[in-house]
C-alpha cells in the first residue's frame, strides 16, 4: 500500500533535505579525515542497581543505551560488534569497547532496532541476546526477516506512528529522516524511525539516526513534549553530503527546542569514525551550539561513557547523573 513515505516499492523521507544520490559517494569518502585515535581507553562498568519506582538510564556507547523499568529492561540499536560493516570483518572499527560488557547485562525485555545500518543492528550481538533472553523486538516495516536470521523470534514491525502490542509499555514509532541498505542492491527497502517510549508516566523519545527536519515538531504535537529525548549529534562531516542523514550538533539542539524537551542526552560520537570531523569535535560543538541558544547545560547534558542517570529526580537537576567513571 503506497502512503506519503512509501511508493510501493521503496520508503522515502517525504520532507526534509533531499539524499544525495549513490554516484555522490566517492567523492565524500576522497574527503580529508580527521585523524582519530585507534583506540580510546574504556573503563567497564557493571550495570547500576534497579530502581522498581522508576527508570535508570545507562549510555553505553554510540546509539546504544540500556534503559531499566519497573516494567522491563531495554536496549536500544544494541551494538557490540568491533567492525560496524558486514561480517565483522570491513567497515570503521571500534574505538571505544562498549562501556557495558554484554555478558554483564542485565536481562533485556524488549530492543528497539531503529534502522539497519551496521553501527545499529548487529546480527551478532542480536544473536547472542536471543539466545539469552528471547526479547521482543520493536523494528519499522521490512526488517522482520533480517532480525528473525539472527534468532529472534519475537519481531512487531511498525509504521510510523504505530504503537506496539507486544511490549509491556507503550512504544510508538516515530518518524526520522534518513535512509536503510545493508548493501548495494536494498536501498530503502526497509523503514527507519524513531521510538516514544512511556513508562512510569514519563516519555522518552530515542531519534535513531536522524537528519533534521520538521519531523520533531510534528513528534511534539502529536505524542506530546518528551520528559527525556536522546538525540544523534555526530557523523556530520562533510556537510554537503551528511545534512540530509545526519544532524551536526547545532542541529540538535534546535531540535531540543522543537521537541520542547525538558531534558535531552548526546548520542552518536566518539565510537566508529564514521565521517571526517575529529573526535572531540561533536562534544565542543554541542557545548558552543547550547550557548548560542542560550539552552542550560543542564537541558542537555553530556552523559560520560558508562555513566547512569534517573530520569525525573527533577527538571534541571545534574544530580540525577552518575557518571560512574569520568569521561576520557
Amino acid at each position: 500500500m503506497k502512503s506519503d513515505h512509501f511508493d510501493g516499492r521503496h520508503f522515502f523521507n517525504p520532507t526534509g533535505p533531499q539524499l544525495q544520490p549513490f554516484r555522490a559517494v566517492p567523492r565524500m569518502l576522497l574527503s580529508r579525515r580527521t585523524p582519530w585515535p585507534k583506540r580510546v581507553n574504556q573503563v567497564v562498568v557493571q550495570p547500576p542497581p534497579p530502581d522498581p519506582s522508576g527508570i535508570v538510564l545507562t549510555f553505553v556507547g554510540h546509539a546504544t543505551f540500556l534503559i531499566q523499568t519497573g516494567e522491563g529492561n531495554l536496549l536500544t540499536d544494541p551494538v557490540w560488534a568491533e567492525r560496524a560493516g558486514p561480517c565483522g570483518v570491513v567497515g570503521p572499527q571500534r574505538v571505544r569497547a562498549p562501556a557495558i560488557g554484554l555478558e554483564d547485562l542485565p536481562p533485556i525485555d524488549v530492543i528497539l532496532l531503529s534502522h539497519n545500518h551496521y553501527d545499529h543492528c548487529d546480527l551478532k550481538t542480536l544473536g547472542t541476546l536471543a539466545r539469552r533472553f528471547e526479547p521482543i523486538v520493536i523494528a519499522p516495516l521490512g526488517n522482520a526477516r533480517l532480525l528473525q536470521s539472527a534468532g529472534l523470534r519475537r519481531v512487531e514491525e511498525l509504521d510510523w506512528w504505530q504503537r506496539a502490542t507486544s511490549p509491556p509499555m507503550p512504544i510508538r514509532l516515530t518518524p526520522a529522516h534518513h535512509f536503510s541498505a545493508r548493501g548495494p542492491f536494498d536501498r530503502n527497502r526497509a523503514l527507519w524511525g524513531g521510538f516514544m517510549i512511556t513508562v512510569a508516566r514519563r516519555h522518552i523519545y530515542f531519534a535513531g539516526d536522524t537528519a533534521h527536519a520538521p519531523i520533531f515538531g510534528e513528534i511534539r504535537d502529536r505524542l506530546g513534549a518528551p520528559d527525556l529525548s536522546l538525540l544523534p549529534i555526530g557523523a556530520y562531516e562533510p556537510r554537503w553530503f551528511m545534512r540530509s542523514v545526519h544532524m551536526n550538533p547545532a542541529e540538535a539542539v534546535q531540535a531540543h527546542l522543537d521537541l520542547q524537551s525538558t531534558q535531552s542526552i548526546a548520542m552518536h560520537f566518539g565510537t566508529f569514525q564514521l565521517t571526517t570531523e575529529g573526535i572531540d569535535e561533536p562534544v565542543l560543538g554541542l557545548e558552543d551550539a547550547r550557548h548560542a541558544r542560550d539552552v542550560a547545560e543542564c537541558h542537555f547534558p553530556m552523559l560520560g561513557f558508562g555513566a547512569s542517570m534517573r530520569i525525573g529526580d527533577g527538571e534541571c537537576d545534574n544530580s540525577s547523573i552518575r557518571n560512574a567513571r569520568k569521561r576520557d
